[in-house]
């Protein structure tokens, strides 16, 4: 087993990591930038390294610095968290190249599943029911256009390094096409230093339901059950729960078996997560992979009673796992506590914590690393917490989090907590009739005192 790992990470997972180690023994060390000296990830961990200044690009995704830091602590593992360097095949093999074992897949494994068209190849040779559209990268605008008319319109132009939703475009009849063309390459480059696109059928009425996978160093993999990501906006999620609402026992298996199959057929090593798009006759299609621990993992946790970090440590040391699959056993919502103004069109909100009072009491889980008179920076995403709540129907778990988000006080900044609290009273959620399309239609009300 590890004596000590380094989290290549900060905020809320870096501190989620450093719980799991301390249970289990390992001590740890933080890095940070200047801009998180102050966070509660900096005073957990047993050691903490400044890595450089804000921005990203001079601290979290410096790779010299972390692996510079990693040897003067003595860190034996990394564990990237999600975002930043957590899916970078390069940083992967150059934690193999300096003897640290990387807490996540191999750089072979993240360059075949990270890079969306090679994935969607890969998937289809696993006999994963795939969306049909081109076979890899788009090498003209003549042959986006053969393509489109072979699948049919609507068709969604797709960036094969992105990711936020950059370089996407839906496009529904051939007139769109050239503008859509050249607009989401532009797009794509700006954003990943790569053009490249690549076509899928558009699904209508869409859910995103995504399966949770883990695997093992000897070729095993098991699945963890569904998480529906479909409340999103602009494409990116913004409320997570399991089961989902729409899912039959029936949806589940073959979709575990599709997800369990597709990490087997790669020896996927680690916790990962298989992402499907789901239509309304209940057809699934994979839509890409995820190497890494995802944002909303907590609710999987909470539903089949299973610390997702320890496993990946446990794997990562060489334990095989058991093999079998789990399934939801209480229902669990997760709402993404963001640093936005949701009556501004969620426009960013840094700023310093003047107040902040924690919802507590059964089957309720905070996930956070802010506290009162802390100061969120704006050089980062916006997420501040993770608000989950569990409980043995889907009804009492959305009842738990709207007595939660009643409880959850933040004051100095703007949350988006107002939202979610209308969210729980919206009656197409509150009936789990939702599709990735949902906040297109949804208008925040006015407060009412």
């Amino acid at each position: 087993m590890f004596k000590k790992i380094l989290i290549a990470n900060r905020g809320e997972i870096a501190l989620r990591v450093i719980r799991t180690c301390r249970e289990m023994g390992i001590k740890t060390v933080a890095v940070y930038s200047t801009a998180d000296a102050d966070s509660l990830h900096v005073r957990f961990a047993d050691e903490a390294v400044c890595i450089g200044p804000p921005p990203s690009n001079l601290s979290y995704l410096k790779m010299s610095n972390i692996i510079a830091a990693a040897e003067i602590t003595n860190a034996d593992a990394i564990h990237p968290g999600y975002g930043f360097l957590s899916e970078n095949a390069k940083f992967s093999k150059i934690c193999e190249e300096h003897g640290i074992k990387f807490i996540g897949a191999s750089a072979e494994m993240i360059e075949k599943m990270g890079d969306k068209a090679t994935a969607k190849a890969t998937m289809k040779a696993a006999g994963v029911p795939c969306v049909p559209g081109s076979d890899g990268i788009l090498e003209s605008f003549e042959q986006a256009k053969k393509v489109a008319k072979e699948i049919g319109y609507p068709v969604m132009m797709k960036a094969t390094a992105g990711g936020g939703g950059k370089g996407m475009r839906a496009i529904w009849k051939e007139d769109e096409l050239q503008k859509a063309w050249e607009s989401a390459r532009q797009e794509a480059a700006a954003a990943f230093g790569n053009d490249g696109m690549y076509m899928e059928k558009l699904i209508e009425e869409p859910r995103h339901i995504e399966i949770q996978v883990v695997g093992d160093q000897y070729g095993k993999a098991c699945h963890l059950s569904e998480r529906d990501c479909s409340i999103q906006r602009r494409h990116q999620k913004l409320t997570e729960e399991t089961p989902s609402p729409f899912m039959t026992q029936e949806l589940r298996d073959k979709m575990g078996e599709a997800a369990v199959k597709a990490a087997e057929y790669i020896n996927y090593e680690g916790a990962g997560t298989i992402e499907f798009l789901v239509d309304k006759h209940r057809n699934f299609y994979f839509m890409e992979m995820n190497t890494r621990i995802q944002v909303e993992h907590p609710i999987t946790e909470q539903v089949v009673d299973y610390d997702l970090i320890r496993e990946q440590i446990l794997v990562a040391s060489g334990v095989p796992i058991s093999g079998k699959n789990y399934y939801p056993q209480l229902h669990s919502i997760e709402c993404r506590i963001n640093a936005e103004d949701p009556y501004n069109d969620f426009r960013p909100s840094p700023g310093k914590i003047t107040v902040l009072h924690a919802p507590g009491g059964h089957g309720v889980r905070l996930d956070t690393h802010v506290y009162a008179g802390y100061t969120i920076p704006p050089n980062y995403d916006s997420m501040i917490a993770k608000l989950i709540t569990t409980a043995q129907t889907r009804e009492e778990a959305i009842n738990k989090m709207k007595r939660a988000l009643d409880e959850f006080v933040i004051e100095g900044i703007k949350t988006t907590i107002p939202f979610h609290r209308q969210l729980m009273e919206n009656p197409d959620y509150v009936a789990g009739n939702y599709t990735t399309k949902f906040m297109e239609d949804f208008k925040m009300e006015e407060i009412k005192e």
